[in-house]
């Protein structure tokens, strides 16, 4: 049996080690092992090390993580039609049944019977990953997998949210984007490629609000303890329609509730704290929350069309696989601009 390199979880709380695994083999008619261009690395693959998915996920350790996959069709299983090896694909981070109400109904994130690879299965921080045909989406010629790996997931659930917001948002409106960021600056250009809303983005980081700025947002403010009153001031004092929070922890979340107007939509995509609101608060201004996880198999199509017509671009910086520990420690300590990538 061959064997590959892959980068695994041994316990929380620990550095992840590299390994010599078995390379995945093909057990059913609709398996596809995906040689990996590029796996994203992830603020959620920090938060799995901290154990914060130990009870969510159930998963026997050790494992591969790493769910922002893109790559070529390696192997295919007997019937398998939608792809031909070699073919350059990007893969959606769940495996689904395709028979369950929500995947008929387009809303595959929601099977009831999925998994998902590199939090609950084994990921592509690897040489070669096993998915299904049903999860993978060709891309263009134009693109390589490294290019647009953390499009799979990172990209796809910024795209989920401002798709999400884009379908209320008016021209007159406004949206606040707080973190400019991994995700952030995917979903910048998304609201930007959706709608003609004014954008306003808030991050405490110069070099981001100038890459925001770049990529056609409409203000940058910088969080310095005067955003809130910045933002107020910037939409007449009446906060703005919707708040799409890409960092959830920190504070962001009531500073993020104070930028919203009467009967706005938050819009919650960065995760890490609780959020604490009066429920007198929330009846009286009828503002809504709104969770948001990782998009659809169609929403992942949709981007790739975005991308390939270059209204979508990533900002990466790529590490070889060999290099796992320092794209985790730049990630952490908040020196990746864009997104990490780790390259087989």
């Amino acid at each position: 049996m061959s064997t590959m390199r892959a980068v695994q979880v041994v316990d929380y709380h620990q550095n992840l080690v590299m390994t010599e695994v078995p390379k995945p083999q093909i057990t059913g008619p609709f398996d596809v092992i995906v040689r990996i261009g590029g796996a994203g690395v992830c603020r959620t693959d920090l938060h799995i090390l901290e154990g914060q998915w130990e009870q969510k996920s159930g998963i026997t350790l050790p494992y591969t993580i790493g769910h922002e996959n893109a790559g070529w069709v390696d192997e295919i299983g007997s019937a398998v039609t939608n792809v031909a090896v070699g073919d350059k694909v990007i893969v959606h981070p769940l495996i689904t049944c395709g028979f369950c109400r929500a995947c008929r109904s387009g809303d595959d994130v929601h099977c009831t019977a999925s998994a998902f690879p590199g939090i609950d299965t084994h990921g592509g921080y690897a040489e070669y990953l096993k998915t299904s045909a049903r999860s993978l989406v060709p891309i263009a010629d134009s693109l390589e997998p490294a290019d647009v790996a953390a499009l799979a997931d990172a990209g796809l659930t910024a795209y989920h949210a401002a798709a999400k917001a884009a379908r209320h948002l008016r021209p007159a409106d406004r949206c606040v984007i707080i973190g400019a960021g991994g995700l952030g600056h995917i979903g910048i250009q998304v609201l930007k490629a959706l709608t003609a809303s004014e954008l306003i983005v808030v991050d405490r980081n110069p070099a981001a609000l100038e890459l925001a700025m770049s990529l056609g947002a409409d203000h940058g403010v910088i969080a310095d303890g005067s955003h809130v009153d910045r933002v107020l001031e910037l939409t007449g004092g009446a906060g703005a329609e919707a708040v799409m929070d890409f960092v959830g922890e920190g504070g962001s979340t009531a500073e993020g509730i104070r930028m919203l107007r009467q009967a706005g939509d938050y819009y919650v995509v960065g995760y890490g704290e609780n959020i604490d609101v009066p429920t007198i608060d929330i009846i009286s201004s009828e503002i809504n929350f709104i969770g948001n996880l990782v998009g659809s198999y169609t929403d992942l199509t949709e981007l790739m069309v975005l991308a390939a017509r270059g209204q979508v671009t990533l900002h990466t910086t790529s590490y070889a696989l060999d290099d796992f520990q320092q794209a985790v420690d730049d990630l952490g300590a908040g020196r990746v601009r864009g997104r990490a990538i780790l390259i087989p």
